[in-house]
């Protein structure tokens, strides 16, 4: 890696990435806008985001700025196994000054081939909760500094903060959709007691049939009786 960077350069990295996660940028572009400044920054051959799937209780790559198509092959990494699970197991940042020699280091083989040396790894958190791991790697042997510590646990702290707003937006857009679905469906139960003189059963009953039928939702079967209803009304 070459020499350190100076400190106004990991600023103005840091700023970049806390402007890109207040940004409407997709996840997957933010992630990606972080392991390019991060791995440019550090002077890093490849940089890698790899987050924990918390139902298989593994790790996957996620993004990397990385070209190799045998890096970039898919894997996974079980939690506290090998140097990211380890990370993610104890949460905290685990240098290696030559994964080739590290026995723990799971894959020795495609790091030789890629001519990995040195490797920074570090947990991303939120409130203490570890959702992933970013590494980077140095294609020379490579002293990590604190400062190239700090960096590095800052940026996965940003981007650990990225993923779990987007994911909060999703379970929040998933509820709302969730209850307006019953709105539709109970405001459409309701015109078919009346119109059809059905018992709310019975209205159910017949929702459920034409949305089998007709292989759709039953939202877009409540939303059609709702439209016809409000046709027939005048509305």
């Amino acid at each position: 890696m070459p020499k350190k960077k100076a400190d106004k350069q990991y600023l103005e990295t840091l700023t970049k990435i806390s402007k890109a996660i207040t940004s409407d940028l997709y996840l997957e572009d933010i992630l990606k806008l972080i392991v390019n400044l991060t791995a440019n920054v550090m002077g890093a051959k490849i940089c890698a985001v790899w987050l924990l799937d918390e139902i298989t209780g593994e790790l996957k790559i996620r993004a990397t700025q990385a070209m190799s198509k045998d890096y970039l092959e898919e894997r996974s990494i079980k939690f506290g196994e090998g140097i990211v699970g380890l990370v993610a197991k104890e949460k905290k940042p685990i240098v290696i000054d030559d994964v080739i020699e590290e026995k723990r280091y799971k894959q020795r083989s495609l790091a030789k081939k890629e001519g990995l040396v040195s490797m920074l790894s570090v947990p991303m958190l939120v409130n203490d909760k570890v959702i992933g791991v970013i590494n980077v790697y140095t294609v020379e042997s490579y002293k990590f500094t604190k400062s190239d510590i700090d960096l590095l646990s800052a940026v996965a702290n940003q981007a650990a903060v990225a993923i779990e707003n987007t994911e909060l937006i999703v379970k929040t857009k998933v509820i709302q959709e969730e209850l307006e679905s019953r709105k539709k469906i109970e405001k459409a139960k309701g015109i078919l007691m009346k119109d059809q003189n059905l018992s709310e059963e019975e209205a159910f009953k017949t929702l459920r049939k034409a949305s089998m039928n007709r292989r759709v939702s039953m939202k877009e079967i409540a939303k059609a009786i709702i439209l016809s209803s409000e046709i027939s009304n005048g509305r």
